[in-house]
């Protein structure tokens, strides 16, 4: 799965009707319900205020909102978008200030999709890779080391302590556990205690 890479907004304009979409980040229902919220505040004097989200690891809650516009117009086309951009944890609302001409169903569908579309190549988006926390312990004598070899090899830390010995977590891919494991061990000539801890997702270009 991907999600958007920041928050943002395009706009377009169909046969004087503006099409404002704006996408934002969001953790649960509740977040993008808010978010809708905030976005109806903000644009009080448009007609409609439409919407789609999809959440969780696998984006298996969505849900979409026409409203007002007719049924499956416009909720549904931003869906849609979503879901061919295979994207999770984003939730988009299009604002439509009416222009005073019709556009039939399938222009209001071309043009819902079309805002979204442009919306997300403003902000662009990121991969969201399943990975796991990977705590690596050593000597502190041996910590400035590690933190130097773990980021020049791409893996960098997303916390360090300094307790009894130096401890960091790295997240690694699922795929490529046993390959870190090696490399730390080989990295350390031994002296690292190593540990695969909790799932947790990376996001990557």
């Amino acid at each position: 799965m991907r999600t958007i890479r920041d928050a943002g907004s395009a706009e377009l304009v169909e046969k004087k009707s503006r099409f404002l979409c704006l996408l934002e980040r969001v953790e649960s229902e509740k977040e993008a319900r808010e978010f809708i919220g905030r976005c109806r505040k903000q644009h009080p004097d448009a007609r409609h205020h439409c919407y789609a989200y999809v959440l969780g690891d696998s984006g298996e809650s969505q849900k979409s909102n026409d409203d007002g516009e007719p049924s499956g117009t416009a909720g549904v086309p931003i869906l849609e978008v979503l879901r061919r951009n295979e994207l999770t944890n984003t939730v988009a609302v299009v604002v439509r200030h009416f222009g005073g001409v019709l556009l039939g169903s399938g222009g209001l569908i071309r043009a819902y999709g079309t805002a979204v579309t442009t919306a997300l190549e403003a902000v662009g988006t990121v991969r969201r890779l399943r990975a796991r926390t990977v705590l690596v312990a050593v000597e502190h004598s041996l910590a400035g080391k590690l933190d130097h070899e773990l980021r020049a090899a791409g893996h960098v830390p997303t916390e360090i302590r300094y307790g009894q010995r130096a401890e960091f977590d790295v997240p690694i891919a699922e795929g490529s556990l046993d390959e870190f494991r090696q490399w730390a061990t080989e990295s350390t000539g031994g002296a690292a205690e190593i540990a695969v801890g909790d799932v947790v997702f990376v996001e990557v270009e």
